[in-house]
């Protein structure tokens, strides 16, 4: 019978094996740019000061980060419920569609202090409405969560290619697009606002979303451990058959529950069609929602740890851009190989050096408890 592996503590579970995984993956990546004829070494640098120092990249790195934070948010709702959202991607592809509906149609005739709000909400309400069906479908009929978040992602997309292309479509142009919202609707541009108070930055399309995102993360925090909610959301992600017998209604909580997801999940089209692209257009989702799953799980589904793998995630994409554009054999499929090399080691296999690390500090650890008996 083999020994039962012991676990791992806590603060090498959330610290010190993120960064290993890390460590493995840059490493790995490091190999593969010196196998094509490149210095690994400048080309983490070059990566370095391309996500924070040169002028502007600090704010595109910022502008990623709030796309991911709201992405690997929505994915941790759901998994304190032990429930698997993949459907970030076409919830907020349809919170765009909330958004642009009241930005395009409804903020001409309103102010901004009504207009601004009402489309952000109404950019939760419909990511909401679109993760609440999976969940009824999960609580209520018993479809697995997985296939049907898939699935509304498909579908999401093929609503939005049919609305983009033809009834909301800006008239006299073959661009799948919108018209450009109203001014009123706009989230407004970091670097213009310290521009007001004396402070030059350069321009980026970092804007107000980031603060929203920030303020999401300290919601999510007080939602998921502060309030009775939280504490319901929790108990049935730990048993959903000891909760029902503690009296929660766990089909109510698993539409609550998928509903949110979907919610945070359709703010991250606030930061794109309000803040960016001023106009719904095809595919603005970009992949994020699928990247959020990484996010949340390297972020162990906590918003300290969720902000610093969005901020990661969000370093490699400004960062790996300029890569691209600094060296002639690193092409745009080889940042997405490093890209994807990290989420892998970060993401789906998050775990893998759990039981030998686990065992090598028992070994550690063991001794030095025993010298002080």
């Amino acid at each position: 019978m083999s020994a039962v592996t012991p676990p791992l503590p806590r603060w090498a579970d959330v610290f010190l094996l993120p960064i290993i995984n890390l460590s493995i993956a840059l490493i790995i990546c490091g190999v593969i740019i010196f196998a094509i004829g490149e210095n690994p070494w400048t080309a983490l640098i070059v990566m370095l000061k391309g996500a924070f120092v040169f002028p502007g990249s600090l704010g595109y790195t910022l502008y990623y980060t709030t796309n991911f934070i709201f992405t690997g948010l929505a994915v941790a709702v759901a998994f304190h419920a032990m429930m698997f959202n993949i459907g970030g991607e076409g919830q907020a592809y349809v919170g765009g569609l909330g958004a642009g509906l009241v930005a395009v149609f409804l903020a001409p005739s309103l102010p901004l202090l009504i207009a601004l709000p009402l489309a952000i909400m109404m950019a939760a309400l419909f990511g909401a409405f679109w993760g609440l069906v999976p969940g009824y479908l999960q609580a209520k009929r018993g479809s697995h969560i997985v296939i049907t978040t898939i699935m509304f992602n498909f579908i999401a997309a093929s609503l939005m290619v049919w609305l983009l292309s033809g009834p909301l479509m800006a008239p006299g142009q073959m661009s799948s697009q919108t018209v450009r919202i109203a001014e009123s609707a706009e989230m407004a541009k970091i670097a213009s606002l310290l521009g007001y108070v004396g402070f030059k930055v350069a321009s980026s399309p970092l804007n107000l979303s980031f603060v929203l995102a920030i303020i999401a993360l300290f919601v999510f925090w007080v939602l998921i451990w502060k309030t009775k909610l939280g504490y319901e959301i929790r108990a049935v992600g730990q048993n959903p058959e000891a909760a029902h017998y503690a009296g929660i209604n766990v089909s109510r909580i698993i539409i609550i529950t998928l509903a949110i997801s979907g919610g945070i999940a359709g703010l991250m089209s606030v930061n794109e069609i309000l803040g960016v692209q001023h106009k719904v257009i095809l595919n603005f989702t970009a992949g994020f929602g699928f990247t959020g799953i990484a996010v949340s799980l390297m972020g162990r589904n906590h918003p300290i740890g969720i902000f610093l793998a969005s901020l990661l995630f969000g370093a490699l994409y400004q960062g790996g851009a300029e890569l691209d554009f600094e060296f002639r054999t690193i092409t745009r499929e080889v940042v997405l190989l490093i890209q994807g090399l990290i989420i892998l080691f970060c993401g789906a296999l998050v775990h893998m050096l759990n039981p030998p690390m686990a065992r090598l500090l028992a070994r550690l650890i063991k001794p030095k408890e025993l010298d002080h008996v």
